[in-house]
């Protein structure tokens, strides 16, 4: 059995390949890494980027180079921000 290093938030999404949260039920589209330390360090920048982010590196078993056994997230996909959380993010306050 080998294994490989992959990032999950606090609502069971996990880290995609794309730069974006998945739910985890396509495991081609998960993000790995086959040492822990490149996945700390993934996990700290998108920490910084959003401060309210609770994820954690976990070991998972995989085959293929993929993994497998992944607990798929009941909860949505968050969207991604539009601009970063700016205070006049809302649509277009300057053209309305």
């Amino acid at each position: 059995m080998s294994g490989a290093f992959v990032i999950r938030n606090q609502l069971g999404h996990y880290w995609g390949k794309s730069g974006s949260w998945v739910k985890g039920g396509r495991a081609g589209q998960v993000a790995c890494w086959t040492h822990r330390d490149e996945a700390v360090n993934t996990l700290f920048e998108l920490g910084s980027q959003n401060t309210d982010l609770r994820g954690e590196v976990m070991l998972t078993e995989t085959e293929d180079q993929l993994p497998k056994n992944l607990e798929i997230s009941p909860h949505p996909v968050p969207k991604p921000d539009k601009g970063g959380d700016l205070e006049n993010d809302e649509e277009d306050p300057i053209n309305d």
